[in-house]
């Protein structure tokens, strides 16, 4: 029987620990474009011998594992992917959102479905490059290309993977696709915003300091811990200690802020009118042991300044993951006893040095972007934001690190630019807020 494309479908769990998961809830990846679930490469190597007319032996390498899988934004599947390439955060409490560049590689198991009973189970799935692709010329939905490694692949009639994978989903239902429409381009908002201004100013105790992602602010102690002195009592958005939801009604511009953090112990902010929305405070670690200002973008709205002659636009985060190789022993006839070894490329996976860019064209109008690049001006600010109810994401401190504008007869001009990001602030590993979202990711 020949194989068809439209009969396959896929879904995903959070797993527990790097190839292990719980086994007990399955989300639909939604709309699939590209999808491979046996993408393995055995790795081997012909050994040639004097003696011999053709290479007597063939030599077995590492196998590995990737999975390439391009999804549309519809659903939470991509929110899942996306927000794995950027962290899987738990800042405190039930909360866990894409807060910030994690130093540790978050992994999903992958099941394909296909009609008739057949199953693919990919274990330790982690995404090493993503790539969120806006294209405003041409109909169709917005997509997220994801490359990710995977520890272990498996095929099985009936969702219960025991011959090297142990996982077992014979149990689990298969989910639904969700029904809701994919984004469209035009659901998506590319805004910037220009110079920064110094409205909010905070001091805390000594060797304290802040985190600002694009909806929490954290605040920690000298010896890294969460302060319990910004309190949930009478403060709605604060829901746990040491952790202000900057989107929450009550504090949702910067002259609302000082209500919650003034006289909570030894943390003070100074008093100020100032209306522009406290998610524009720019992305990072600051230092607050003593009296500084944390700059934000004068902006009353979430799109700062929209660029509205877009054509396309790809926000690329690529994580340049290591793959450590190595065996594991098993069972391979399930007597009790480890009689074979696997030899595994992406036995374990480690982050590695992220570069999160944004290449942009659009139909030239201005000097705005060409001037910001001779002048090397750096953008402070910049937020694609998938709508109210979807969420959005913040790059913070952007270098247009190249420009174009060719010219042809007879044609619009057009100008490109490449963007890179590095976060703000002054302590810690502050360059891991180049890239924040907001959306939850409880069970993604």
């Amino acid at each position: 029987m020949v194989k068809l494309t439209q009969n396959v479908q896929a879904a995903f769990e959070p797993e527990t620990s790097y190839a292990v998961s719980a086994d007990s809830a399955l989300t639909h990846f939604g709309l699939l474009d590209t999808f491979d679930p046996r993408a393995v490469e055995m790795a081997i190597a012909p050994v040639a011998s004097i003696g011999h007319s053709a290479d007597p032996f063939h030599a077995s390498g590492p196998i590995n594992v990737t999975l390439p899988i391009k999804v549309g934004l519809q659903g939470t599947g991509w929110k899942s992917l996306l927000g794995r390439a950027i962290g899987y955060i738990n800042p405190g409490g039930s909360l866990y959102t894409p807060a910030y560049l994690n130093s540790t590689a978050n992994s999903l198991a992958v099941l394909a479905k296909e009609t008739g009973g057949d199953f693919t189970l990919v274990a330790g799935v982690v995404p090493n490059e993503v790539t969120l692709e806006v294209d405003y010329t041409n109909g169709g939905y917005v997509t997220l290309d994801a490359s990710c490694t995977g520890y272990y692949t498996e095929d099985n009639a009936s969702m219960n993977f025991g011959t090297f994978l142990t996982e077992n989903y014979s149990d689990v239902s298969f989910p639904s696709a969700p029904t809701t429409d994919p984004l469209l381009p035009s659901d998506i908002t590319i805004g910037y915003g220009g110079a920064t201004e110094n409205e909010f100013q905070i001091t805390g105790p000594a060797g304290s300091y802040v985190e600002v992602g694009e909806r929490y602010m954290s605040f920690y102690t000298s010896n890294n811990a969460l302060s319990t002195a910004i309190t949930t009592s009478g403060t709605d958005s604060v829901s746990v200690a040491g952790i202000c939801d900057l989107t929450h009604s009550t504090v949702d511009t910067i002259g609302e802020l000082d209500g919650v953090i003034t006289n909570k112990s030894t943390w003070t902010v100074e008093a100020t009118t100032e209306a522009s929305l406290s998610v524009n405070l720019l992305k990072g670690v600051y230092q607050t042991g003593t009296q500084r200002f944390i700059p934000n973008v004068n902006s009353t709205t979430t799109a700062m300044t929209a660029i509205t002659n877009l054509q396309t636009a790809t926000l690329k985060i690529a994580n340049n993951n290591i793959s450590i190789p190595g065996k594991v022993d098993w069972d391979s006839n399930d007597d009790g006893t480890n009689d074979s070894v696997k030899w595994l490329q992406n036995y374990k996976v480690a982050r590695g040095k992220s570069e999160v860019t944004l290449d942009v064209t659009m139909t030239s109008q201005d000097e705005t972007w060409y001037d910001k690049y001779v002048a090397q001006t750096t953008i402070p600010l910049m937020r694609i934001d998938f709508g109210a109810s979807v969420g959005s994401l913040a790059l913070t401190n952007g270098t247009i690190t190249s420009f174009s504008r060719p010219l042809s007869a007879g044609g619009e001009v057009t100008e490109s630019m490449t963007i890179q990001f590095r976060g703000n602030g002054d302590m810690h590993n502050f360059s891991k807020y180049a890239v924040s979202a907001d959306w939850d990711m409880t069970n993604l």
